[in-house]
């Protein structure tokens, strides 16, 4: 897909990390971008400096996507390219013992459901309404009408230890990405995954020194964290390259998780 000023966007998670890179990225092109977010300081900022919109989404909620997704195609049309960023994590062991008093413990099922229902029922949420939008527009060139660009992680391959949940969830987004791609083939639209390793988004800038040391060592090279630009040239990569369909794509400087 040729991306221009006559391409609109959604990202999904586009208030910071690997969003907000994806949606300069994409801004960069040329492309009217809105962002989906809960994050509505954050957002508004992001938005305000890419010429973009800003719509407060909780992906749970068919409600909340559908008023996101009114909005942005009232301000830039019906989207041809979606970005699936928004998802969030927690570790948590199966089941286990107490150190101080033995009492035995497991995960806790809300927990595990409140995860899948970001992560995995999210995303789908999300791409499946963006596809039925997608199937009104007329056929590009090769008779594509649409890209959507997912984020899973390196965990739904070799999660570590607390990560049933997580791993679960976005095991769940590369199980689903073929599926999906052949749903959508008669209609033009295609779609792909990205599985990011270790990346310097929000969730760590917060980590001590020492910690974001020992992460970059992990790495087999580069020996440093992912940079969210990198993630958002795979995802422009995706996007653009017109051949790219139903892959799952690890982007994670050769890393392969230990158990912890």
């Amino acid at each position: 897909m040729k991306l221009g000023n006559d391409i609109a966007a959604v990202v999904t998670g586009g208030a910071s990390g690997l969003g907000a890179a994806t949606a300069r990225a994409l801004t960069a092109k040329g492309v009217k971008v809105a962002i989906f977010d809960l994050q509505a300081g954050k957002g508004e900022d992001v938005a305000r400096e890419i010429g973009g919109v800003f719509c407060e989404v909780n992906v749970t909620s068919d409600e909340s996507v559908d008023a996101g997704f009114a909005k942005a195609r009232a301000a830039h049309g019906q989207e041809r390219v979606l970005v699936n960023c928004a998802g969030t994590g927690n570790a948590i062991k199966t089941a286990s013992r107490s150190k101080e008093d033995g009492s035995i413990k497991h995960f806790p099922l809300d927990a595990f459901n409140w995860l899948i229902q970001i992560n995995l029922v999210g995303t789908f949420r999300c791409i499946a309404k963006s596809a039925a939008g997608m199937l009104t527009l007329d056929p590009l060139e090769d008779g594509e009408r649409g890209a959507i660009v997912n984020t899973a992680s390196v965990a739904a391959e070799d999660g570590q230890m607390g990560q049933a949940a997580y791993s679960a969830s976005k095991g769940g987004v590369v199980g689903m990405t073929l599926p999906i791609a052949r749903d959508l083939m008669s209609e033009g639209i295609r779609v792909n995954t990205i599985l990011p390793g270790i990346f310097d988004t929000p969730l760590l800038a917060g980590a001590p020194q020492n910690v974001r040391d020992a992460l970059s060592a992990s790495v087999p090279f580069p020996k440093r964290l992912g940079r969210p630009d990198e993630y958002a040239q795979l995802a422009l990569t995706m996007i653009e390259c017109g051949y790219f369909n139903g892959e799952d794509v690890r982007l994670d400087g050769a890393i392969r998780m230990a158990p912890r």
